[in-house]
Order: structure tokens, then sequence, then C-alpha cells
């Protein structure tokens, strides 16, 4: 005995919707390592506590002398170059992966910041930047007075 299936045209509309939506997602939301020119962007991990803004970058091969780091507004920015390491003319390339060229990273900042009180540190191929919030946007606590 044969089992007759409903044709439900709402169905394959759904379909095709997601489709297309994962089609957009992936157009507009590639991870960085994806792209020619983004691979040479450096990873970066950005959070907060509750006096600071964190932001750690990971800049392997490079000396601290070699990043410029600026901050306007509530944008910081990173700019550097990584070196291309030397050519063999002789050899044959099969995977060939390692990131050179100039980068630049700006990010919006989650809150305001003291930037004449920001520190960088620079340990192991990751910069630490520490940028300690604003006295604003502090949470700040009231006490009660019982009566």
């Amino acid at each position: 005995m044969s089992n007759l299936i409903r044709w439900e045209p709402m169905r394959e509309m759904m379909t095709l919707r997601e489709a297309m939506d994962r089609l957009f997602d992936d157009a507009f939301t590639r991870p960085l390592s994806m792209g020619a020119v983004s691979s040479v962007l450096p990873a970066i991990d950005l959070y907060q506590t509750a006096d600071e803004v964190i932001v750690k970058a990971a800049l392997p091969g490079l000396k601290p002398d070699e990043v410029q780091i600026s901050i306007t507004g509530d944008v910081l920015t990173l700019r550097g170059e990584f070196k291309q390491a030397e050519q063999k003319q002789e050899a044959t390339w099969h995977i060939r992966e390692q990131r050179f060229g100039v980068f630049e990273r700006s990010v919006m900042l989650p809150s305001q910041v003291q930037t004449d009180k920001a520190k960088a540190d620079f340990e192991n191929g990751i910069l630490t930047v520490t940028l300690p919030k604003a006295e604003s946007v502090k949470p700040k606590t009231i006490s009660i007075k019982a009566k």
C-alpha cells in the first residue's frame, strides 16, 4: 500500500528562505581566517570588568615597538606589519599559511575609558591593552538610611 504525502507549498518556501538566510550569513559573517585580505588581521579578545576594559591581541613574531596603539573617541586601533620570511626561490611550496602584510584592526570599546591611564603589556606574542573605565560609567553604590 502506498502512502500519499500532501504537498505543502509553504514548507518548500521555508526551505528556500532558510537556504537564502544561510547564504547571507556565510557571505557577511564569515570567520576572519576565510578571506585572503582579512587573514592578515590579528585575532583579538575584548572583555570588561567592573573597573576596566581589556583587549588582547595575538601578534606572533612582532616586537612591541612594531605595533602602534591609538584611541580615538570610543575606538581602539592597532596597526603594524607582519614581515614576510625570506623566499626560497628554488623551493616548491605545498602549503603557505603564515600571514604577512600591513594590518590595521579597529574595535569599538563597550564603554568610556580613561585614555591617559591606559597601559599596554607585550608577552609571548600577546599584546594586552588595559583601559580603566571612566568614573562616570563605573557602577556606584548608594547606601540606604533607615528612619
